[in-house]
């Protein structure tokens, strides 16, 4: 039972105004980094681009990052502790989990919005590159696998939380590991899909460039936060920090040699008395799932 006299719970009692102040700061970061992304999406009124593999590996990770942090017996201590804290207490010892579920819930929008501006081609004007466009049936299938993921990990953390709770130290860093070797492959598909494309397409490179240092800031206050002793929660982000590099350094080098050619074509198009619009302008005549159902 969980007191004002529980060491761990006198811990929290006093809590850093700077590691609060870093954790909120993170926290908005997190929320921040995201909506990039979604606006791109929504703007583009397309995913293309997006690897669908990239989509169903980053919600699974996420969601089992989640279940991880909840789960994990330091978060089940801070949530216990709760009890006998006031609000600021309990809400600063909480941030951690705040955090990664609010990362874990921006994901998941990426995974709605994925489905719902999924492109597909016009009866007038099919893909050009038929086997480079994923297929709508297989948005279908990752947006469903997403779904029964998370239900099927919500009833057995469940499950173990209410009946097993001496097995739930093994479901946690079960659940990290899952998640770091998901995560860890999450942006090889992305990868691939960027490299064959040449081009991010819907892919948001400022969301990459404020969520590849940030991770790294991340896995710092995590690992100041739980210790070694949750290495299997800070050690996603590590992995995920790394891979985010490269697919941004790839990105931007794809972005820069665009930019040269239009830059290029432009001023042949002004010897030639010719203009020439941009790629953003180019109409590739797709239509989304969402513009099917209207």
């Amino acid at each position: 039972m969980y007191n004002a006299t529980t060491p761990h719970c006198a811990d929290l009692y006093s809590p850093s105004y700077v590691n609060f102040t870093l954790s909120i700061l993170i926290l908005l970061g997190i929320l921040i980094s995201y909506l990039p992304q979604h606006h791109r999406i929504i703007s583009r009124r397309s995913s293309e681009g997006i690897s669908p593999y990239f989509v169903l590996l980053g919600t699974t990770s996420g969601t089992c990052a989640f279940a991880n942090i909840l789960t994990l017996p330091a978060s089940q201590r801070d949530l216990a502790c709760c009890r006998v804290l006031n609000g600021f207490e309990c809400a600063a010892g909480l941030l951690g989990i705040a955090q990664v579920g609010v990362q874990w819930a921006c994901f998941t929008v990426i995974l709605l919005l994925f489905l719902l501006f999924f492109p597909t081609a016009t009866p007038l004007s099919p893909p050009t590159k038929p086997t480079e466009q994923p297929s709508l049936r297989t948005a279908f299938i990752v947006f469903v696998t997403c779904i029964v993921h998370l239900i099927v990990v919500f009833i057995i953390s469940v499950i173990i939380i209410y009946r097993v709770p001496s097995h739930l130290t093994a479901w946690a860093h079960t659940l990290g590991v899952l998640g770091t070797c998901l995560a860890a492959i999450q942006f090889l598909p992305q990868i691939y899909t960027t490299w064959m494309l040449r081009a991010v397409e819907s892919l948001s490179i400022p969301m990459m460039c404020i969520q590849t240092p940030g991770s790294f800031v991340w896995v710092g206050s995590l690992a100041a936060r739980f210790g070694w002793e949750g290495w299997s929660t800070w050690g996603i982000y590590l992995v995920t920090g790394v891979l985010q590099g490269c697919l941004l350094v790839m990105g931007i080098t794809f972005e820069v040699r665009k930019w040269k050619k239009r830059k290029q074509q432009g001023e042949d198009g002004e010897e030639n008395g010719h203009v020439y619009g941009s790629a953003e302008d180019e109409d590739h005549e797709r239509t989304t799932l969402l513009d099917n159902e209207r």
